[in-house]
């Protein structure tokens, strides 16, 4: 019998249903189906899936092992490369990274790397829920500080790294809880919080040491922390800073950008509020403005939480839209309206100053620019209004400013990126950064891998090698 072309499909929650909650919406693998998509790989001897994954997980090694129902052997080989398999199985975009280059998908669909990974490591979270719990193994103390500054993607996988090899790590967060963009950015559906607090535990157990409520820049600086014993600092703090079109009208009360409204929904529960003090505004008729993952997700959290018609206006076709087509098609089910082709020229307020109108123009894609999409043109005359009561701008982010404000010598490029060299080293000797600070915004596991970059480095540099 030859190998299954198709891959093995994973159940979801209905739309009807999921657009009134706030679960997860695919449900995972049973074991019958992970073995079953697992008999699907290949085991191919030049395994370019390996090369895809920017953490390098030795993908064909864990899939055997899941096979052969040896699921602590897969955790195992996972682990030496990835710390987050529970978070990265759910939000890494697999299809543009090792499923993209798998062997299968000459035939057929790609093996889904991405739900295998998370079968495995939702399988290990269940063992830590009674107890058992393997902590990958540890190089003896080395007797030297290292402070990671942020606790997102970038920072949890380079402080994994350098806990491993036997470095005091002491990660430093400006906010009252850890995780970064996968505890403030990512909705509950798409990743649930509790998994983020469970792999802060098993960094704790790794001794790897959380410093919450501390900004970086303002209460207390870099040049501080190495002149409190600490010999490495890395910086990932992200891109946090939103942008916004700076059209008439945008400073209008209802206008949030997405970054406020996720980060108040998700990290500080305002869809509980009063139970919750943080209050925020439930439109009815709400624009997200956008085509990205981050704008998907700002869509879909607002029909959750009650609007009754959620428009997304984005100035290009759905083709060239940068998130993910799983997003994409969730939104799409779930019966948020895209108005494509189509953007925002001004905003018309009420006589309390709370937006009650969306000027739009209509666009036609020209030729390609230097992203390799079709520069969209605005179509004279094509203007339009339309009615509604909250808007969400989700068009990207820029790194917030206040580290390279305060830190002396600190380089920085365009849109205030951190300059680094080969080695993820910054112009400040002893300091280190990466992720979307260094590459602006991008991916979780993107970010991770530079996080592992970095580690090596300060490895390197601690053992005075660089």
């Amino acid at each position: 019998m030859g190998i299954n072309k198709k891959s093995v499909p994973m159940r979801e929650q209905p739309p009807e249903q999921r657009k009134h909650n706030f679960l997860e919406v695919p449900l995972g693998y049973s074991k019958e189906e992970a073995t079953l998509e697992a008999q699907r790989c290949l085991q191919c001897p030049t395994h370019p899936c390996v090369d895809g994954c920017p953490v390098h997980i030795n993908i064909p090694a864990f899939i055997l092992k899941i096979r052969q129902n040896k699921l602590q052997e897969a955790i195992d080989i996972i682990h030496q490369s990835n710390l987050l398999p529970a978070i990265t199985g759910r939000v890494c975009p697999q299809e543009d990274q090792c499923q993209a280059v798998c062997i299968m998908g000459n035939v057929g669909d790609p093996i889904s790397i991405g739900r295998l990974e998370r079968y495995v490591a939702d399988w290990e979270l269940e063992n830590r829920k009674k107890g058992e719990v393997k902590i990958p193994e540890k190089l003896p103390p080395k007797n030297k500080k290292v402070a990671i500054i942020g606790s997102g993607p970038a920072g949890l996988s380079c402080a994994a790294d350098l806990a491993k090899m036997g470095y005091d790590v002491t990660i430093f967060e400006g906010f009252h809880k850890t995780g970064g963009v996968l505890t403030y950015g990512i909705p509950e559906f798409r990743l649930p919080k509790w998994i983020v607090e469970e792999e802060k535990k098993f960094f704790e157990k790794l001794g790897v040491k959380f410093e919450t409520d501390v900004l970086v820049g303002r209460t207390i600086t870099i040049k501080e922390l190495m002149e409190n014993g600490f010999e490495a600092v890395f910086i990932g703090t992200g891109a946090g800073l939103p942008r916004f079109m700076h059209i008439p009208g945008e400073n209008l009360d209802g206008i949030y950008s997405a970054n406020e409204f996720l980060t108040r929904v998700n990290l500080m529960k305002a869809y509980k509020f009063p139970e919750y003090d943080t209050p925020i505004k439930i439109g009815k008729r709400v624009a997200v403005i956008g085509g990205g993952n981050v704008a998907m997700d700002a869509a879909r959290t607002a029909l959750r939480l009650g609007a009754e018609h959620v428009f997304l206006v984005y100035r290009r076709s759905r083709k060239e839209m940068p998130a993910r087509e799983e997003e994409i098609a969730h939104a799409e089910e779930e019966g948020i309206e895209f108005m494509l082709l189509t953007n925002p020229v001004r905003y018309i307020g009420d006589e309390k100053g709370f937006v009650k109108q969306a000027e739009c123009i209509k666009m036609k894609l020209g030729e390609e620019d230097a992203s390799g999409r079709r520069r969209p043109i605005p179509i004279e005359g094509s203007e339009f209004k339309l009615d509604v009561d909250q808007v969400i701008v989700a068009i990207g982010t820029t790194p917030n400013p206040i580290i390279a404000k305060t830190t002396e010598g600190l380089k920085t490029g365009r849109h205030g990126v951190i300059e680094v060299d080969e080695n993820m080293q910054t112009s400040v000797k002893g300091v280190f950064a990466g992720g979307d600070i260094v590459t602006g915004a991008a991916t979780v596991i993107t970010a991770m891998g530079a996080g592992r970059k970095a580690a090596a480095s300060i490895d390197k540099y601690l053992r005075g090698e660089l």
